[in-house]
């Protein structure tokens, strides 16, 4: 069954995919199956499956949370058919453009109309000098003038359609291209995200310049390209030495724009190289603002800043004179041609092979070969920005996934809490050192855990391990007896209430930062989070409540705010498991003795991890493990190792 959930409001509702789930507020839902004219729906509650219930839509709409999923069944012939298939499903942008097959289809059918029309002018023009004028035949050039109208509107409806036809299929394409850049980036394995943020981010805006290549204009110069022979023949015809200067001058300008394409692409590589620093340089800069600050590094910063930028502004100005000369030169081409044709003409004029309204008509067909022509090699200027920015983007969308295509997943309604590492080993990219190394231990449902150990000793990479962030090495880790790697990502991550040392909040609303991993959370789950995490204490001081609006990263709360609302969104989704690294750490010794007696009551019947040095959070464990250097040096009854950290038979950590 493949899902979608999306928030929409039941007036944008697309008939075309009924039925589809309605979310209703009390943790409820519907199926609803159509809208009839007279505003009513048809609607399947779970209590009636076998029956359809006719509900008026307003009262459905009081009861609709915002929220639906459309749900499709798909049928999976199996691993080596779906092997097979990979190949078949096209590539990731192209593939798309490919989906909009039938609407390029009519844009090319306009534009063969388009160009049978733009014939009517010269042959008008012609017409009027060769017979209109001799003969003085002014009923003659009314059928003309009133036919030419009856074209150019024609002419006129057909651009607009053509330019209809292709801004649909950009905007579709732009839609999905954009979801699926940015679905690949949220599904990304943190084993293989690039180190630097600012340049990776520099590489997804690279989009930018792949949609202004293949922008309308560029379309449409592709389009109109093969029409130019169609142009030139009706030249030929007029007068054909008339064509030779089109023939010359298209060659010596494509020519030019081929020649100057390995120096374009040199370019444009060190452009993005330039781009993707600089743009590091300022991501850097913004989230260690206070940093920089409060060490005075302003300068240092600026002027790594203005090196950068003067490098990406002088490979930009190179790059922009070299694509100049070919504009310029597709300018030079095409009034060159024009010339050429006025002079070549005059003299078959004056020898009797042209008439005067040939002559014309000749000249404006002339403008009508050359300009997709110079289009064209405009657009070889630009290519190579383009396909820098494709190769680029490449890169990023052939980074390995946590859910990778054909892969089959374990599903089960919830987790018990039992958790099992067997001889595991880790090591972070690009890091010989193993920050876990051949860790075995079992955590039954319901048993409370504390992690001790010095810093770097690896109790951070237990919790990313367990919360399937990143792949053991070596070793398997089980959850309730399967391995966690045959567990959805997502799925397990819903069953784990985390709170991390390094609290990061969104831009966003209180409630929208509680319900982040699970929107469809109702309020009475998030009034139970904030009162047994503290959090109704921040918001009640707030006259917006849990509408009050949090910066960035929680620019406007304390930390001790800050991880107040980590732990209630840990709670928000009641997960059998939590883990808890230092959740106390920032509280003041008030509300911590509050959370620890909340803790005490969420955490009877769930299993408890938690890293922490605070005699109040040792008091809810049962049990210590204790790591060193990636090892475990000690596992086993609270007493029992803290008799031993403090006598000093066991290192590795503090009490």
């Amino acid at each position: 069954m493949s899902c979608n959930q999306i928030r929409s409001s039941l007036s944008a509702l697309n008939s075309a995919l009924f039925p589809v789930i309605l979310l209703l507020d009390g943790e409820k839902a519907c199926v609803l199956t159509g809208v009839d004219s007279d505003n009513s729906a048809q609607v399947i509650y779970p209590e009636l499956p076998d029956s359809v219930t006719t509900v008026d839509l307003d009262t459905l709409n009081a009861q609709y949370s915002g929220f639906m999923a459309y749900c499709r069944p798909t049928y999976n012939p199996g691993r080596r058919a779906s092997i097979a298939s990979k190949s078949n499903d096209g590539h990731w942008f192209w593939g798309t453009w490919s989906k909009c097959r039938s609407l390029y289809r009519d844009v090319i059918v306009a534009s063969l109309l388009i160009n049978i029309l733009a014939l009517g002018m010269p042959l008008f023009i012609m017409n009027v000098y060769d017979r209109v004028v001799p003969n003085h035949s002014t009923s003659t050039l009314w059928v003309l003038a009133i036919g030419m109208t009856v074209v150019l509107l024609a002419d006129f409806s057909l651009k607009m359609m053509r330019t209809w036809f292709v801004d649909l299929a950009a905007l579709r394409t732009d839609v999905e291209v954009s979801s699926r850049i940015m679905s690949r980036v949220l599904g990304l394995n943190l084993a293989s995200k690039p180190g630097s943020t600012g340049a990776f981010a520099n590489s997804i805006q690279s989009f930018e310049s792949v949609r202004a290549f293949t922008s309308s204009l560029t379309v449409l110069a592709l389009v109109d390209l093969p029409f130019s022979l169609l142009f030139m023949a009706i030249i030929a015809w007029i007068g054909w030495p008339l064509v030779l200067p089109i023939i010359v001058g298209a060659l010596l300008l494509l020519l030019y724009a081929a020649s100057v394409q390995k120096q374009l692409r040199a370019m444009s590589d060190s452009s993005m190289k330039a781009s993707s620093h600089r743009n590091a340089i300022i991501v850097e800069a913004i989230n260690n603002l206070e940093t920089v600050k409060s060490f005075n590094g302003e300068g240092h910063i600026q002027a790594d800043f203005e090196g950068s930028s003067l490098q990406v502004s002088r490979q930009n100005a190179a790059m922009r004179l070299l694509s100049g000369t070919v504009t310029q030169g597709a300018a030079l081409a095409q009034h060159t041609v024009a010339v050429s044709i006025v002079v070549i003409g005059v003299y078959l004029l004056i020898d009797g092979q042209l008439s005067q309204g040939g002559l014309i008509a000749a000249y404006l067909l002339s403008s009508r070969v050359m300009a997709p022509i110079s289009q064209t090699a405009g657009l070889l200027a630009q290519y190579h920005n383009a396909a820098t920015a494709l190769e680029t983007l490449n890169t990023v969308m052939e980074l390995p996934q946590e859910r990778p295509e054909g892969k089959e997943w374990i599903t089960r309604p919830s987790l018990n809490g039992k958790i099992e590492f067997r001889n595991v080993s880790f090591r972070y990219p690009n890091d010989e050192r193993y920050a876990l190394h051949n860790a075995s231990f079992t955590i039954e449902p319901g048993e409370h855990i504390v992690v001790l150990g010095k810093n770097g000793s690896g109790k951070t990479t237990l919790q990313r391990l367990m919360l399937g962030l990143y792949q053991p090495e070596t070793g398997s880790i089980l959850f309730d007896g399967v391995e966690s790697r045959q567990l959805d990502p997502g799925f397990l991550r819903k069953q784990i209430g985390y709170v991390p040392q390094d609290v990061h909040l969104m831009h966003g609303s209180l409630k929208h930062n509680v319900l982040l991993g699970d929107p469809t959370a109702g309020d009475e789950r998030l009034l139970k989070a904030a009162d047994l995490s503290g959090l109704d204490t921040l918001a009640s001081k707030h006259p917006a409540g849990y509408d009050f609006i949090i910066g960035e990263n929680g620019q406007g709360l304390s930390g001790g705010q800050r991880q107040t609302v980590a732990i209630a969104r840990a709670l928000v989704s009641d997960p059998p498991i939590m883990v808890l690294d230092e959740p106390t750490e920032s509280l003041d010794h008030s509300s911590e003795a509050s959370l620890c007696k909340s803790l005490k009551t969420v955490g009877k019947d769930r299993t408890m991890v938690m890293i922490t040095h605070r005699s109040l959070l040792l008091e809810l464990a049962s049990r210590i493990i204790v790591i060193d250097n990636g090892q475990i040096v000690a596992d086993g009854p609270k007493q029992e190792v803290i008799e031993a950290l403090r006598s000093g038979r066991i290192s590795g950590g503090k009490v």
